[in-house]
């Protein structure tokens, strides 16, 4: 009798380990570096670089593979993704191959018997909810990483400074949404982000974006900027749809007021009042999107 789990164990992840830590490599990481992204010792990366290990060839020739290796190896590299993403990825993945795919075709060939049945077990849901939270997150470094690298984007700061954050698809309350913590400033010219995003951070922007959803828009992301009728103008120049609001009235009231007759806005404003800062929302469709735009505009 041999289960699945060891074909898994025994044929895929030696191909797969050796596949990945060979693309970190080619990236520019150590070995100890490849090490510690991986959870394996140094020895282990040694081998797989040196060819030690046996891999399997139809594992190692199948797209799907080769696709989430180059995936993982680009965003673990670069800092937007995480050791936690890339294992969900990764597991999600070998479900797929157990349900009547290569794993079930290479365990069928261990265990002959099971070419009997039909029907196959889902053990892993691939709409999981921590697969969800760690795509929220990916985006949401990569949204602030374009910020950080686009020039001019210091100078559309408010004085409270700027949160970018992004919800989960049926996202309810601030812990649903994800934002860096404090607020993004402009310290002499650059856009000073003081850390990694979290959920739960941004009750503010979170509320904003809540709201808009509550009202049938369909953005995940948000943006605040300082407000300029230039900037909404240059703003409506591409074909978003901008409204005013009034600032004087709570949150959720004023959103709603404003999305009334235009749910689908992705620009929300108001124009300041008496010790209120005037400020510019844009929304879209994930945070990374909305970072694009503000690049776009500078």
């Amino acid at each position: 009798m041999r289960f699945v789990e060891e074909i898994v164990v025994d044929e895929f992840l030696p191909t797969f380990r050796s596949m990945l830590a060979e693309a970190l490599r080619e990236r520019g990481l150590t070995q100890s570096e490849v090490a510690s992204v991986l959870g394996i010792s140094q020895s282990a990366v040694s081998k797989y670089a040196h060819g030690e290990v046996t891999r399997n060839e139809q594992i190692l020739a199948d797209p799907r593979v080769e696709q989430l290796v180059t995936r993982l190896a680009d965003g673990l590299a670069a800092g937007d993704m995480s050791p936690v993403q890339g294992l969900v990825e990764t597991e999600v993945l070998i479900r797929k191959l157990e349900r009547g795919d290569l794993l079930a075709q290479l365990h069928e060939a261990e265990m002959p018997a099971l070419s009997r049945f039909d029907g196959s077990l889902s053990i892993h849901d691939p709409e999981s909810g921590l697969r969800a939270s760690e795509r929220a997150l990916s985006s949401a470094r990569r949204g602030v990483r374009t910020l950080q690298n686009t020039s001019g984007f210091a100078t559309l700061i408010p004085n409270v400074g700027s949160n970018l954050v992004e919800c989960l698809p049926d996202a309810t309350t601030i812990d649903d949404v994800v934002g860096v913590p404090g607020r993004i400033f402009d310290v002499k010219g650059q856009a000073t982000v003081p850390g990694d995003p979290e959920f739960g951070v941004s009750e503010h922007l979170a509320g904003v974006l809540l709201a808009a959803r509550r009202n049938g828009n369909p953005a995940r992301a948000v943006l605040n900027i300082r407000y300029d009728e230039a900037i909404v103008a240059a703003l409506e120049a591409t074909d978003a749809k901008a409204v005013s609001f009034d600032a004087q009235l709570p949150l959720d009231e004023a959103i709603d007021a404003a999305l009334a007759d235009t749910p689908d806005a992705d620009v929300l404003y108001q124009p300041g009042s008496f010790g209120i800062e005037p400020i510019t929302y844009l929304l879209g469709r994930d945070a990374q999107a909305v970072a694009e735009r503000i690049r776009d505009l500078v």
